[in-house]
């Protein structure tokens, strides 16, 4: 009979991509799959139901949604503040540690009713909320289990509350980190700062995704740059971008892809028809995952902008990245650590410039406006850079993953 495992994610099956791939190589590695997922936010929701339609693995929903939940909403809200107060009043340090548990992960009680349903023979999560979850979970039923880091979550957040999220982070990937069977990380950094930090290293599994090539297209014309995330918001960037265009006079398209916050939009469109008037600044509603590779066909640079003032954000390499390669389609990145690492391996498929030198910024958009032959040389050579290692098939990857379930499971 074949093994059970069971995948946790506290967020939604369309914004973890990482938990998505990870069921679906299970399943198709022959394991009896159950995923566990939340449900908190409407379009998320609706992009979730459109990927498990694809898929044949069990699926439990916790629902903490305002409206289709409001009970669960107003009870884990009220968990959550407390012991958020009481860390706070005490310290993260000193509360106890099922105080501190509650205090980071809104739905734990949940996730570990959840996990404990349904019997199965090894449990695998990621996901801030789901840490410590699938660690008591699995103890509850006497079974191992598996921690996925996709980032570095105690140096993660930044603004009012970050100290005292961090704090908790510690307090949990304390506890948990040594008792896991096995740890992935999202990036060799990550992994590395896990292992400084707690003696423990993650095996490193990139955020690669399938490749997905589109018919080569012509490259002359307006430049055509593509962003992508679950929210459009500040800090990511972008203005950084619209003003290099507007310093340059080029004509461009800048796409951008999330969930917008009116306010900024509103704010960013402003700013663009006031420094880049040339610049067309296109918005597009978020999609599942499935369908991230498809939908960054056909753009000249796929834009990776972190600015590197939170320590995770000069560690990690991003879903952005990796579903760019996978469609063919150069990267633009900042020279965080992590990126400029992976920039020297991919070559002219990478182009790369300091975060908010704008005057750099602006020398590279002019030189791949003036040279289509540029953009022609960048996007074969970011096909190439995708199918010599950077895609989800890899050994590396997805291999590494089947390694791990194989060593403990057989």
């Amino acid at each position: 009979m074949s093994a059970r495992v069971c995948v946790v994610t506290a967020g939604h099956l369309s914004t973890c991509p990482r938990m998505l791939k990870a069921a679906d190589a299970l399943q198709g590695a022959g394991y009896r799959v159950r995923v566990i997922s939340t449900r908190h936010v409407n379009w998320a929701w609706a992009a979730d139901q459109r990927v498990r339609k694809l898929r044949q693995w069990e699926w439990r929903v916790i629902d903490y949604d305002r409206v289709s939940a409001r009970g669960t909403q107003l009870t884990t809200g009220v968990r959550f503040r407390g012991a958020q107060a009481m860390a706070l009043a005490a310290g993260a340090s000193r509360v106890p540690l099922s105080v501190g548990i509650r205090g980071y992960s809104r739905m734990h009680d949940e996730l570990v009713s959840a996990i404990v349903s349904e019997p199965a023979d090894f449990v695998y999560g990621g996901t801030t909320g789901a840490l410590a979850a699938v660690a008591e979970g699995a103890g509850r039923l006497g079974v191992r289990f598996g921690l996925d880091f996709e980032d570095f979550h105690s140096a993660e957040q930044s603004g009012e509350g970050s100290e005292l999220a961090h704090a908790l982070a510690e307090r949990v990937e304390s506890d948990v980190l040594s008792k896991a069977t096995f740890a992935t990380a999202g990036s060799p950094m990550i992994a590395d700062a896990y292992a400084t930090k707690y003696g423990v290293r993650p095996t490193e599994i990139h955020n690669t995704f399938p490749v997905d090539f589109a018919a080569a297209s012509d490259r002359r014309g307006p430049l055509r740059l593509y962003w992508f995330s679950q929210t459009l918001g500040p800090g990511r960037g972008l203005e950084d971008v619209i003003a290099a265009v507007g310093q340059c006079g080029i004509a461009a398209e800048f796409h951008l892809r999330a969930r917008p916050i009116p306010a900024y939009a509103t704010d960013l469109t402003s700013f663009q028809a006031r420094v880049a008037p040339s610049l067309a600044l296109v918005f597009h509603d978020p999609e599942p995952p499935d369908r991230m590779v498809e939908l960054a066909h056909g753009y000249d640079l796929g834009v990776s902008t972190e600015n590197g003032a939170v320590l995770n954000h000069r560690l990690c390499l991003g879903n952005k990245i990796f579903t760019y390669l996978a469609a063919g389609v150069p990267v633009l990145l900042t020279a965080t650590p992590a990126q400029a690492a992976l920039a020297a391996d991919l070559g002219p498929a990478a182009t790369v410039y300091e975060p908010g030198d704008v005057d750099a910024l602006a020398s590279i958009l002019q030189r791949w406006n003036d040279h289509p032959s540029l953009r022609c040389v960048a996007a074969q050579q970011a096909r190439a850079a995708a199918l010599r290692r950077w895609h989800w098939e890899h050994d590396d990857d997805r291999g590494a993953l089947l390694n791990a379930f194989e060593d403990v499971l057989g």
